[in-house]
């Protein structure tokens, strides 16, 4: 049988304005829209997309954008490729669905080995499939309290592990997605994270030390360590069946923990029989360069999570992790009537094909020279952007007044829009609001990939002088 799976013309990889951001049909549907879907979705942008391709959303109006969020992470090898398109074509002409814990299929298997393979830690693994990010981290916890028979969760500051009720409650940043949703379950413990910029423990103020020195980095990881090795004291470390954390920090700001630090996490987990989960949703399946984050560090998770691009734009996320702790839950314990979609294991046995010749690790490495070059040096040639971080593909800006570090989430937001404007797309982040992150697609082309940043950078050098202009209208004496 063949399937054809040819589609329509490749989409020019350029900016198109064709009318303003979001054009008239676009706010026809978006009103349509309101009248029928929830208040409760957010929007960053109202624009609706009808087709997408390598580093462009095309949307209704004939506007083609840049691509610098790749669906939160998601269509990291792009929106339509086509091994995806072609694997996951054949899989709808067999069967869409059976669920693998009624009858089995080998695509759920291949993937489960693959991650097996290549997923951080000598050790023998097991790896079980489920559906989103949320649900996998609400398993893992699930296979440490199995295993360990503890019930106590440590999780970070600037967290972000999910919407469900569990993971809310593991997650640190309150608006919007803690707010009003109490209560939340127990025996979830916050520790302070190393946050090279804005150090918790240990530091008085952001940037300085206690004698009004720089805070290095080994300052900030020991601090912050110490911070959780007396959190674990204060609750009775025996207590704790796993330390939960993010390689990079996602939602709380594309955060690059200080040096050490997950090292340092990884011997405490050790000392103490604690299950160290290392959560690689959005920081893994090759955005920063590496296929998996936590490579940077040097260290490997008991337990690694997997989901957003790992299926390629279809719902699909894996605990994988040291066979002993992946078998200690009972028969049915675990499982999903989606867990492990037959067309998602599909997608994401592309998704791993796109990866086997390494270009796509090399692309990312690539944007990450080229942003740098092009935002970097705005750290120092303005007064408003206090931090450029990041690696490979997964990087940010956070904006903040220099002399204080008094978070900035109105420039933040107002250099977004005029990024929008003019169809780049960009999303902001972080616990105060003030961090806009770029996430392109990892075969995002050079030229496009320079005109986005581009945009970027004329819009916060535009942003950075009007409002050094008001600040010097408000300080200036007035006339006699």
């Amino acid at each position: 049988m063949t399937v054809q799976t040819s589609g329509p013309a490749p989409l020019p990889q350029s900016r198109h304005l064709a009318t303003a951001i979001p054009g008239p049909r676009s706010e026809a549907l978006h009103a349509e829209r309101r009248a029928q879907v929830t208040d409760g979705f957010g929007i960053a942008l109202p624009v609706f997309v009808e087709r997408a391709d390598g580093g462009i959303l095309a949307d209704v109006d004939g506007n083609r954008l840049i691509d610098f969020a790749s669906g939160i992470a998601v269509t990291s090898i792009g929106a339509s490729h086509p091994r995806v398109r072609e694997r996951v074509a054949a899989q709808l002409e067999r069967f869409t669905h059976t669920c693998f814990m009624v009858t089995e299929y080998e695509s759920f298997t291949q993937v489960a080995r693959w991650l097996n393979e290549h997923t951080p830690g000598d050790f023998e693994k097991r790896t079980a499939l489920f559906s989103t990010g949320a649900e996998a981290v609400e398993n893992a916890v699930k296979i440490a309290r199995s295993a360990t028979g503890r019930p106590k969760v440590l999780v970070f500051d600037e967290a972000y592990h999910g919407r469900s009720l569990l993971t809310m409650a593991m997650t640190a940043k309150e608006n919007p997605y803690r707010l009003n949703f109490g209560p939340f379950p127990a025996e979830i413990v916050r520790a302070a994270s190393a946050n090279p910029l804005r150090p918790g423990a240990g530091t008085s103020t952001a940037g300085t030390n206690n004698d009004g020195g720089a805070v290095s980095g080994a300052d900030v990881t020991t601090a912050a360590l110490a911070s959780v090795e007396a959190t674990l004291a204060e609750h009775g470390a025996d207590a704790f069946a796993a330390m939960v954390i993010e390689p990079i920090q996602g939602e709380g700001g594309f955060v690059v923990p200080a040096p050490g630090f997950l090292k340092g996490l990884r011997d405490i987990a050790d000392r103490h029989g604690i299950v160290l989960v290392i959560d690689e949703i959005q920081a893994g399946m090759g955005r920063t360069g590496t296929l998996f984050a936590s490579e940077h560090e040097g260290v490997a998770g008991d337990i690694t999570l997997s989901a957003k691009a790992l299926a390629g734009g279809l719902p699909l996320s894996a605990v994988t992790g040291r066979a002993d702790l992946m078998n200690a839950v009972h028969a049915g314990g675990l499982g999903g009537t989606y867990a492990g979609n037959p067309l998602a294991c599909e997608a994401a046995l592309a998704v791993f094909e796109a990866f086997e010749d390494g270009s796509l690790l090399a692309n990312a490495r690539s944007i990450e020279a080229a942003a740098r070059e092009v935002l970097e040096p705005l750290a120092t040639e303005t007064d408003v952007v206090a931090d450029f971080r990041g690696r490979g593909a997964m990087l940010a800006l956070e904006f903040a007044d220099r002399d204080t570090l008094a978070p900035r989430a109105d420039l933040a937001k107002e250099i977004s829009a005029r990024c929008h404007a003019q169809g780049v797309l960009t999303l902001t982040c972080g616990t105060h609001g003030n961090v806009i992150r770029l996430l392109p697609p990892l075969v995002i082309g050079h030229e496009l990939l320079r005109d986005g940043l581009a945009v970027l950078r004329q819009a916060i050098l535009d942003v950075a002088a009007e409002a050094g202009a008001r600040t010097a209208e408000a300080s200036a004496p007035a006339l006699a």
